[in-house]
């Protein structure tokens, strides 16, 4: 859940970069990479209230989590960043939240959660499509870079 808020923060960020250098294309792709890591959000708010007493306690952690993605944000995408840079920064973000859902799916198979093996069955494939996104983009825009220009 914490994930799915920072990817929030983070897309709308990547996207501002993105729309700066006219990547149109790219924004619309963040665009619906947001909206999908919102209803995330909230599917995994959902489960969460599912567990009595824990909810607190879980959405405490989504939030510590959420705190500690954005700071890995911030210093990686300083004042200097570019798009190239925000969609290196996704890639590695959208990478850890599939390897994050992937763990989840695989402790869950002692617990045998029902609703926890749905949330990761919605995830997973969402997930996967962002890695590839995010992949596909940081590679359509260093293709466009200048390799002999000084960084």
């Amino acid at each position: 859940m914490g994930l799915a808020m920072a990817a929030q923060d983070s897309g709308q960020k990547v996207a501002r970069l993105a729309k700066e250098e006219g990547a149109d294309d790219l924004v619309d792709t963040l665009n619906r990479m947001v909206d999908e890591a919102k209803a995330t959000q909230e599917k995994a708010a959902e489960v969460a209230g599912s567990f009595e007493g824990k909810k607190t306690a879980i959405e405490r952690e989504a939030r510590e989590v959420k705190g500690k993605a954005t700071e890995m944000m911030s210093t990686y995408l300083d004042d200097d960043a570019d798009a190239l840079d925000g969609f290196e920064f996704l890639t590695m973000a959208e990478a850890a939240e599939l390897g994050h859902v992937q763990v989840l799916g695989q402790m869950n198979e002692k617990a045998a959660n029902p609703q926890v093996q749905e949330l990761v069955e919605f995830v997973t494939p969402i997930q996967a499509r962002h890695f590839a996104d995010t992949m596909q983009g940081s590679l359509k825009l260093a293709a466009e870079e200048d390799p002999d220009e000084v960084a």
